[in-house]
């Protein structure tokens, strides 16, 4: 069963974030992962991301592999706050 996981960041710079995160749409594709980009209508340097994915572990592995990690630390101001959703 997939897991719904909402992610939120502040970011140095919304547009190389969004760049950056299209960028990998095919990876996530690849790894079953489906997430849409929002930004915070009254904090502009938030980002959020929302999706599924196959499972957390599936998530975690795909987050936390070292080029994300690089992207991560390139552009993310602090650890962002991640959220997962199971359906009732």
């Amino acid at each position: 069963m997939s897991i719904t996981v909402i992610i939120e960041a502040d970011v140095k710079n919304f547009e190389n974030w969004l760049a950056l995160f299209n960028e990998l749409e095919d990876q996530r594709q690849e790894a079953g992962i489906n997430f849409k980009a929002f930004k915070n209508a009254s904090e502009p340097q938030t980002s959020f991301v929302i999706g599924t994915a196959p499972s957390k572990q599936v998530f975690f592995d795909f987050f936390n592999s070292p080029e994300r990690l690089a992207i991560q630390q390139a552009i993310i101001v602090k650890q962002p706050i991640i959220t997962f959703l199971e359906s009732v």
